[in-house]
């Protein structure tokens, strides 16, 4: 009863104050954009972890990190995907920088998407050509660039199941590049900001589990359902422990 009294409350809290933040931000990001380099996405970067974290802090789900931290190199991280909040929430998980890969039509959210589109890999899901684009550009950039985000679930997982099937591309990315593989889960974001409705946000416990990197030396492409299937159980093995 006292949440159903709050919730709307509270909801109006979170878009308050993330709108402020990204306008009192924006002329940064749009300064530093101007360059459209590595530079300017890795500047872009290190103004929005700090922002995560302190804006996940004044909402009342500050991210605490378990698991050991992996060695400084470039990554195909992969997360499961349960939240909106799974966006933000990466920024404060993530401890280096890297570059996501994330859908095409988020660019039409005002201002919001100005930002994403600056540091994000563009993907349309329903185009071959587009599919095959993004995974050249993730490709260059875990090889010159930064780590690489992968969801690989691809949206939200609906399902009674910890996780849905995974998509190839995150394995064939690191297969291809010959880079190891972050598993990290996120128990809690789904608690924090449900899926179903957009209001569906409460203050609480939020945690992000990192999980022992996955080498693929020496794989070939004929090994990706393998490596596939590996993570997921990993990762799903993870989920239901933590969950408990």
């Amino acid at each position: 009863m006292v949440r159903k009294l709050l919730q709307p409350f509270y909801t109006v809290y979170i878009i308050l104050t993330f709108v402020a933040g990204l306008l009192l931000l924006f002329p940064v990001f749009l300064a530093v954009s101007i360059a459209n380099n590595a530079w300017s996405r890795r500047t872009i970067w290190r103004i929005i972890r700090p922002w995560s974290q302190t804006w996940l802090w004044i909402i009342g789900m500050p991210l605490r990190i378990q698991g050991q931290k992996p060695m400084k190199r470039r990554y195909v991280v992969v997360a499961n995907h349960i939240s909106y909040m799974d966006t933000v929430v990466v920024f404060s998980a993530i401890p280096f920088y890297f570059r996501a890969l994330g859908k095409a039509e988020m660019v039409k959210m005002p201002l919001l998407g100005y930002v994403y589109k600056q540091i994000v890999i563009l993907v349309k899901r329903d185009s071959s050509h587009n599919r095959a684009r993004s995974m050249r550009l993730m490709w260059r950039a875990v090889k010159y660039e930064s780590s690489v985000l992968v969801f690989p679930e691809g949206t939200f997982n609906e399902s009674p199941k910890p996780l849905k099937e995974f998509y190839d591309g995150a394995f064939r990315l690191a297969i291809n590049a010959q880079t190891p593989i972050f598993p990290m889960i996120f128990p809690d974001t789904v608690d924090r900001w449900h899926y179903s409705h957009w209001w569906k946000v409460w203050p609480g416990r939020n945690r992000a589990i990192y999980l022992d990197p996955i080498s693929v030396d020496g794989l070939t492409l004929q090994d990706v359902p393998a490596l596939k299937e590996k993570v997921h159980q990993v990762m799903s093995e993870a989920l239901v422990k933590a969950k408990a």
